[in-house]
C-alpha cells in the first residue's frame, strides 16, 4: 500500500534499519553524542538560535509554547482543526484569547491581526499555523509576524509548522517559536516534537520559573544544552532522526528537498485541475494537494481498495468531500505519478470523466519543465 496521507508519512528503509539496532541507555556518553548530532541537524533545519525536542506529538509542543510564551492574552487563528486546537489549549489553562475564525479554505488577513494588536495592549502572543493541514491552507505567517512586531516588538509569535518544516524554508526572522513533529516531512514514526526558539523567546523562558512539569521548557533547555533530556528520551526516534537527516543530506540536502517538494506540489495541482477538479484552499500549501469534490470519499475508497494508494480525507464539515495527497518528505516522482493516474482512473470508473492519460501528461510536463 502506497501511503500518501499528510502524516504519518512512510519511514524510509534505511531509517527503519537504523532504529532496529539494540536499545541503548539514554544516560550514556553514546546517546549524548547521538543527541548532539540530532540537535545540530535541527538547528540547521529550523535556522533558529535553539531547538528543543519533546517526547510527545506536536500538540505537546503547542501546549508548551502557550504555557511559556503567552502570559496575558493570545490571538489564535482558526482556519481548521489545528488552529482550533490553539484556542482549546488556551481555554484549558484559563488563558484569555481572542479567536479569528475563517472558513478552512481562507488564509488569515494580516490587517485583521494587526488591528486586534493595536486595539488591545493585553495581547502578548499570536498563535497560528504555517500550514493548516485540515484543508491544505498556507497562512501568511511571515507577513503577520513582521507586521505585529512593528506594532509591538515584545509580542511572541508562535507558529505551528508541523506540516511546513522540512517542506519549505520558513522565514523565521520575526517568528519566536516554530513547532514541528517527527511524522511529517522528517518521515519518522509519531512521537517526537520539536520547537525552534529565537533569542527573545529564550530570554522569556529563562527569565521565568518555567511552566508545567513535563513540558517545562526551562528545565528541558538546561538539560538539552548538555545533550541530554530532563525525562526519559525517545532514544529510538532520536537515532532515526539522525539517520533521516543524513539521508536528506545524501539526497542533495535541504535546498533540493524544498525545490523538489515545491515542484511536485505545483505539478500535482496543475494535473488535478486538468481533470476538472478544484483545489480547495485559496492559497495552497506545498505540503499537500487538497481537492474538494462531492465524490471525494468514493475516489479515496477506489484508490485504496483497487489501486493501492492510501490518502486522507477531510474532517468535520468537509469529511466526505475532501481528499488530500501528501507531498511531505522524500516522495518519489513515480509515486505521485501513479497516484494521479489512479485518480484519473477512479474518475472514469465513477462516470465523472473519460480516462485519456491527461493527469500523467500534465504532471510530467509541469514537473520536468521546472
Amino acid at each position: 500500500m502506497l501511503l500518501l496521507t499528510p502524516g504519518p508519512t512512510p519511514v524510509p528503509e534505511s531509517v527503519r534499519v537504523a532504529m532496529s539496532t539494540p536499545t541503548i541507555h539514554h544516560r550514556t556518553p553514546e546517546f549524548e553524542a547521538i543527541f548532539g548530532k540530532a540537535r545540530a541537524y535541527l538547528k540547521t533545519l529550523f535556522d533558529m538560535e535553539e531547538v528543543v525536542m519533546l517526547a510527545s506529538s506536536g500538540t505537546g509542543a503547542m501546549e508548551a509554547c502557550v504555557l511559556h510564551l503567552c502570559h496575558s492574552k493570545a490571538v489564535v487563528v482558526n482556519s481548521g482543526k489545528f488552529g482550533e486546537r490553539f484556542g482549546k489549549i488556551c481555554a484549558a489553562y484559563n488563558k484569555p484569547f481572542v479567536e479569528i475564525k475563517n472558513e478552512w479554505d481562507t488564509p488569515v488577513s494580516v490587517d485583521a491581526i494587526v488591528e486586534l494588536v493595536k486595539n488591545d495592549t493585553s495581547i502578548d502572543a499570536v498563535c497560528m499555523q504555517v500550514c493548516e493541514s485540515a484543508g491544505g491552507l498556507r497562512h501568511p505567517v511571515e507577513a503577520v509576524a513582521k507586521a505585529v512586531k512593528a506594532v509591538r516588538p515584545t509580542i511572541m509569535v508562535i507558529a505551528d509548522g508541523i506540516t511546513a518544516v522540512g517542506v519549505e524554508k520558513v522565514d523565521t526572522t520575526y517568528i519566536d517559536a516554530l513547532i514541528s513533529g517527527s511524522q511529517k516531512a522528517l518521515m519518522l514514526p509519531p512521537g517526537l516534537a520539536f520547537i525552534g526558539l529565537n533569542a527573545e523567546a529564550l530570554a522569556m523562558i529563562e527569565a521565568g520559573n518555567g511552566a508545567g512539569y513535563y513540558f517545562n521548557l526551562k528545565t528541558e533547555l538546561k538539560n538539552q544544552r548538555k545533550n541530554t533530556t530532563a525525562w526519559t528520551a525517545a532514544t529510538t526516534l532520536v537515532i532515526g532522526l539522525v539517520a533521516m537527516c543524513e539521508l536528506i543530506d545524501a539526497k542533495g540536502g535541504l535546498e533540493k528537498l524544498y525545490a523538489d517538494t515545491h515542484k511536485r506540489a505545483m505539478a500535482t495541482n496543475k494535473a488535478l485541475e486538468s481533470l476538472g477538479l478544484r483545489i480547495y484552499p485559496k492559497v495552497p500549501a506545498y505540503a499537500m494537494s487538497a481537492v474538494l469534490h462531492e465524490d471525494a470519499s468514493k475516489i479515496r475508497k477506489l484508490l485504496k481498495t483497487k489501486y493501492g494508494v492510501n490518502m486522507a480525507g477531510g474532517q468535520d464539515h468537509i469529511k466526505e468531500t475532501l481528499f488530500r495527497i501528501n507531498h511531505m518528505g522524500l516522495v518519489e516522482v513515480y509515486e505521485t505519478a501513479w497516484t494521479l493516474n489512479a485518480v484519473e482512473m477512479a474518475l472514469s470508473e465513477l462516470g465523472i470523466r473519460s480516462f485519456d492519460g491527461t493527469a500523467n501528461r500534465v504532471f510530467t510536463q509541469e514537473f520536468y519543465r521546472g
